[in-house]
């Protein structure tokens, strides 16, 4: 296997030779809150990627990836930041449902959709989320029920993110009547693009829509295109979230250096460097943003050496890691308001600017992904063994 300095080095070069021409205009766009931005350019440039071997990098070389380490995945993602490589398309498909699928898949469920997310020429979104089961997704409403060799789904999912470009959804519905909480749900793959299923976007506070609600009516997907056993979708859901946090969060901590700096430059342009809160708050800003690297660093190697030392360890790593960087992306945003003072009370040629956009996304940080609430209350319970919050 390359060295992970041999490999950064590969991995510098090639986006120093490759982030030029139409791909240099690219830089920067995409991501959280601005997923609208130069999509199919990005898509292009994702395809671009793959055919470099540069996506799927930690997926086993017979499925294709590179069989990398997570040194090796966070080199890259780091590069990747530092070279402000415009935001991949395919988080869903090569990030959460690929190694899903290669931990839980069938071997005819891996050689029909893994290919097709290597290469980025199918997208998929994620169908967890309902008006009734956000943060508690135990709580699925949506049904599915087997008629002969196909599903039949009914039922809403919400804040699905990329669900009006995708074709793929990955979908925990209850496919057994009278189950409750978590049995009876399976993880099913569904085709997007068919009469059954309608998908409304949801206009943000930024004004955009990156996010949608999805409806399944009557929609049908294959039976055999069921994810582990029939009533076993929770485990394998699960399974998928904790692909979620992965490395990537480590190329996601450049890019709020990168704002927490632009936020600093425009303190000292506005003057409001000389309030002595406003440069605690953006010490503070720098120390948070230090510990959440080296919180990362850390539970990374404990992930890595998990079983070696003894199993499960407590748990609860992915949790305070999204309280770390939710609340600090958030207070974030607050100072950039607090910085541009009355200006950030209006618009500029009709349109948010930068630290508008930051400041009007990043509150939802602490809900999307799973809210403060639900984190805290699975560290207590969970991790710490305190008594179950009260159902009011």
């Amino acid at each position: 296997m390359i060295e992970v300095e041999e490999f950064r080095a590969e991995v510098r070069d090639w986006l120093a030779d490759n982030l030029v021409g139409e791909y240099a205009a690219l830089k920067g766009l995409g991501g959280p809150g601005r997923e609208h931005e130069a999509f199919e350019e990005r898509r292009a440039w994702n395809q671009h990627l793959a055919a470099a071997g540069l996506t799927c990098l930690g997926w086993p070389e017979e499925h294709g990836g590179r069989g990398l380490s997570v040194a090796h995945r966070v080199a890259f993602y780091e590069e990747y930041a530092i070279a402000n490589a415009p935001a991949k398309v395919n988080h869903f498909g090569e990030e959460l449902l690929g190694p899903t699928l290669i931990a839980y898949g069938t071997p005819e469920q891996q050689q029909r959709f893994l290919p097709k997310i290597l290469d980025v020429t199918e997208l998929w979104c994620q169908g967890y989320s309902e008006p009734g089961a956000g943060s508690d997704l135990a709580n699925v409403s949506t049904t599915a029920e087997l008629d002969g060799d196909a599903w039949v789904i009914n039922g809403q999912k919400v804040w699905t993110s990329l669900a009006h470009w995708a074709q793929w959804c990955f979908v925990v519905a209850r496919t057994e009547k009278g189950s409750k909480r978590h049995a009876g749900l399976s993880y099913l793959l569904v085709p997007l693009d068919q009469p059954g299923v309608e998908v409304r976007p949801i206009v943000q506070l930024t004004g955009d829509s990156e996010f949608n609600e999805v409806f399944f009516d009557d929609a049908r997907t294959d039976a055999s295109l069921v994810v582990g056993e029939p009533g076993d979708g929770w485990r394998v859901a699960m399974g998928t979230l904790t692909f979620e946090r992965g490395v990537s969060t480590l190329g996601q901590q450049i890019e709020y250096a990168r704002e927490l700096s632009g936020v600093a430059e425009l303190a000292k342009r506005t003057g409001a460097a000389e309030d002595p809160l406003i440069r605690e708050r953006l010490a503070r800003s720098w120390a948070g943003l230090r510990t959440m690297r080296s919180y990362a660093l850390a539970t990374m190697d404990l992930g890595q050496h998990r079983s070696r030392l003894g199993g499960d360890m407590g748990g609860g790593q992915d949790n305070v890691s999204k309280l770390l960087w939710a609340n600090w992306h958030r207070e974030l945003g607050e100072i950039a308001m607090d910085v541009l003072g009355r200006d950030g009370l209006t618009l500029t040629d009709g349109d948010f600017d930068e630290w508008q956009r930051l400041f009007l996304f990043s509150r939802a940080d602490t809900i999307y992904g799973g809210s403060n609430e639900v984190q805290r209350n699975i560290i207590a319970e969970r991790v710490l063994g305190l008594p179950r919050e009260p159902k009011g």
